[in-house]
């Protein structure tokens, strides 16, 4: 297969049912790691994708593929070697920094929910208003929406210890919701939760996300959760990185864990699965590794 242009592949990522203006667009990114004596590591090459406002795009992949090295690319954690990272349009990188403007838009949640031991829930979801400088009583206030629209409601005063871990990963979601970002970018953040209980977190998220209408780039291990919750799954090859293919889910939102018994999901489970193997990967639906 010939290799697509960078033009081609972007609209070729946009293609299909419903296909409309990228908020997220990353162009030609690479990533390479230089060690101390000079060995460089290849961990992305020419990563090219668009994402559309308001769609939950998923990664996928075996160990060493990128999935969490591109995601902390789109935050802005991680600078590209090259390539662009567009957000709205607008280059995420300008010149030697990040837009702050661009960086407005992003909420983040990492594979653990990282809240603060000392502070309430509604002072945890209420920090990153608090470093805005919004006033007391407007920040509690929002916090309490919040608390309402991720299932947390009458558990404001409660502190980290007191709730188990699904709760406290809602948290953490309500949290990157504060100041209302368009964009929410997931690292794995139901991966150490029991099986039942990430299916209910599963649900939860899309609400949340078809309520709120954010634009979602969620990574997993697991295949079944990427098809169930995505409108695409992204599958990464590993090293270097690189976009192996791009699998529409065609199935409307919200989905219902029925769906999952679906000859059609199936298929798109199965198609997935038997494309890992051929990387030479497991069966997709482990955890495990920082990549």
């Amino acid at each position: 297969m010939s290799k697509l242009s960078d033009t081609a592949r972007v609209a070729e990522s946009l293609a299909g049912p419903g296909a409309g203006t990228a908020e997220l667009e990353l162009r030609d990114v690479d990533k390479i790691y230089k060690g101390r004596r000079g060995a460089a590591t290849e961990a992305l090459r020419g990563i090219s994708l668009a994402v559309r406002a308001g769609e939950f795009v998923s990664l996928v992949g075996r160990s060493g593929c990128g999935k969490t090295t591109l995601l902390r690319i789109l935050a802005g954690l991680v600078t590209p070697s090259s390539g662009h990272v567009l957000i709205g349009g607008n280059d995420l990188w300008k010149g030697s920094g990040r837009d702050p403007a661009a960086l407005e838009k992003f909420g983040m949640v990492f594979q653990e929910a990282n809240l603060f031991p000392w502070f309430s829930i509604e002072d945890n979801i209420a920090l990153p208003l608090k470093l805005r400088g919004m006033d007391k009583r407007r920040r509690r206030a929002r916090a309490g929406e919040l608390c309402e629209l991720v299932g947390l409601g009458g558990f404001e005063k409660a502190y980290p210890r007191e709730l188990s871990g699904g709760m406290r990963q809602r948290a953490a979601i309500a949290r990157a919701l504060s100041y209302d970002p368009s964009i929410l970018l997931m690292d794995e953040p139901f991966g150490a939760l029991d099986a039942l209980t990430r299916d209910r977190m599963n649900l939860e998220l899309q609400r949340i996300s078809v309520v709120t209408g954010a634009t979602v780039v969620f990574v997993t291990h697991s295949i079944t959760e990427a098809v169930f919750l995505s409108d695409r799954v992204v599958l990464l090859s590993p090293r270097p990185g690189r976009i192996r293919s791009v699998t529409p889910v065609g199935f409307p939102r919200p989905r219902s864990l029925d769906v999952e018994g679906e000859p059609g999901f199936q298929e798109i489970v199965r198609r997935l699965r038997r494309e890992l193997d051929e990387d030479g990967g497991e069966d997709g639906d482990g955890a495990g590794e920082e990549d």
